[in-house]
């Protein structure tokens, strides 16, 4: 049995996003595959994903210098435990699934922020004398994005640093095997978004076969 992490950060609902539907189609076709596997799913927008900041400064600093994590202010204890228990989450989970649009040319400021949670030297990566290492081999990894331009190609493709992103973070901490189901143009080709998500929920659907 694996666990699926389906983690998703748009505010929108199902209904008014096509990545999110193309999502759900996508969870669902793997369930019917996989019933036996564990779906976890994480709305960032429902969570508050704590910043690094200072009080997560001040807090690994102080154990680090082997202070005890009851000894931290409140504040520090709060924010240092939810980063763990993300980062713990992340590290037990066997496939992820991220489902974001392209906002601005990368992904939502929730998602950003849940990446640095569970991106944490000595637990997801180590550094050693030949750089750092990633931690999650042996994993695997899906994006599904949508973005209503032109991405793929074009002028425009050199500014899409979304899926790029998420690729880059997931290779960083070992887990090599990522791919992507891209959803675009819809906003560009209005006349062609039946076209185009009919398309997208079909691959959805037969990419779950293999994922």
């Amino acid at each position: 049995m694996a666990e699926v992490l389906y983690i998703t950060a748009n505010p929108k609902s199902v209904e008014e996003s096509l990545g999110l539907a193309v999502g759900e189609e996508f969870i669902q076709a793997y369930r019917e595959e996989n019933p036996e596997d564990e779906i976890i799913r994480l709305d960032l927008y429902d969570y508050d994903i704590p910043y690094i900041d200072t009080d997560v400064f001040n807090g690994w600093g102080k154990l680090q210098q082997g202070q005890e994590f009851d000894l931290l202010s409140p504040d520090e204890q709060d924010k240092v435990r939810r980063i763990n228990v993300l980062t713990e989450q992340f590290k037990n989970a066997d496939k992820y699934v991220f489902v974001t649009p392209l906002w601005n040319f990368s992904v939502p400021p929730k998602m950003k922020a849940y990446i640095d949670t569970v991106s944490i030297a000595g637990s997801t990566f180590k550094y050693t004398e030949n750089g750092p290492v990633g931690l999650l081999e042996g994993k695997k990894a899906l994006h599904i994005q949508a973005r209503g331009g032109i991405y793929s190609e074009g002028p425009a493709a050199d500014l899409e640093m979304g899926d790029r992103y998420i690729k880059a973070v997931m290779g960083f901490l070992g887990v090599t095997d990522t791919d992507s189901i891209i959803i675009e143009g819809h906003a560009f080709m209005p006349d062609k978004l039946e076209e185009i998500k009919g398309a997208a929920l079909e691959k959805a659907k037969s990419y779950a076969s293999q994922f």
